[in-house]
């Protein structure tokens, strides 16, 4: 072996350890969020508010109010689009609130999920 070689990184044993901690911690602030994620709830109308849809940070739909006037049994199709229309809205929403608690939890990092 080399003569002063004491393994690690050349030079850098004393930020590994920094670093490492700083991993920690990121690692930490990822699972909190993700656990903050998870208990949330957000809602979504469409039609002028005659649909609203409330969905978990699962992605569970927690309620769903259809308000009679939209019921049209001649226009079935109108309200299945409505539903669908609330619910991508509500995950839309989800899916932008996700992603700024996981930037603030990485330091803006990106990172697979």
């Amino acid at each position: 072996m080399a003569k002063g070689f004491r393994g690690g990184f050349g030079g850098m044993g004393g930020n590994m350890g920094a670093i490492m901690q700083q991993a920690q911690k990121m690692q930490r602030d990822i699972e909190v969020a993700k656990a903050e994620i998870d208990a949330m709830e957000v809602d979504a109308t469409a039609g002028g508010g005659v649909v609203k849809i409330i969905i978990s940070g699962t992605h569970e739909i927690k309620s769903l109010e259809i308000d009679p006037s939209a019921v049209d049994p001649e226009d079935v199709e109108m309200l299945q689009d409505m539903i669908i229309a609330a619910y991508n809205e509500a995950a839309r929403k989800l899916a932008e609130i996700s992603a700024e608690k996981m930037s603030k939890a990485t330091g803006g990092a990106k990172l697979p999920f």
